[in-house]
């Protein structure tokens, strides 16, 4: 072993525990908007990605100098062609661990909206509809699950996203 590779063999675990200080106390906190967008039937609106697997409530990142609900409606109309026409409800903001520490997702409950025509699947959206709570396509995820229980089901909500 070279005299260099022993050097780096000593130091790159110190270089990786700074660098994971800097990254988790530089990049902040991210937040996230999310809607479970109702129809006149209770059925929820679901979207599957290309790029992660199940389906989800649609939503996304909260850019800089964005609010929760402008992000929500930018996303909803992005991802479902969904136009907010009333006030959404705040459900709950979570706690999404899974992805980050730092990481956490507000959800509402929209309930007032117009869909002028369902979406075409494109590179990041492929999938999507209104689906009955009871009737949920099996790869939806534990945590959009859970969100739905606890609006439709009366579940109380937890703190984390699953």
């Amino acid at each position: 072993m070279t005299a260099v590779q022993n050097l780096r063999l000593k130091l790159e675990p110190a270089l990786r525990r700074v660098f994971h200080l800097y990254w988790r106390f530089a990049r902040g906190m991210t937040l996230g908007a999310r809607g479970l967008v109702l129809d006149d039937q209770d059925r929820v609106f679901l979207i599957q990605h290309s790029y992660v697997s199940g389906w989800h409530l649609p939503g996304g990142g909260v850019e800089v100098g964005e609010s929760f609900v402008d992000a929500l409606t930018r996303e909803l109309m992005e991802e479902g062609r969904i136009a907010i026409t009333g006030a959404p409800t705040l459900h709950g903001i979570f706690l999404n661990s899974h992805v980050s520490r730092r990481d956490h997702v507000a959800v509402y409950v929209v309930r007032h909206y117009h869909q002028d025509r369902p979406p075409k699947p494109n590179r990041e959206i492929i999938a999507s509809g209104f689906f009955a709570a009871d009737a949920l396509p099996a790869e939806t995820t534990p945590g959009t699950r859970l969100r739905i229980a606890e609006v439709l089901g009366g579940r109380p909500p937890i703190a984390t996203w699953r």
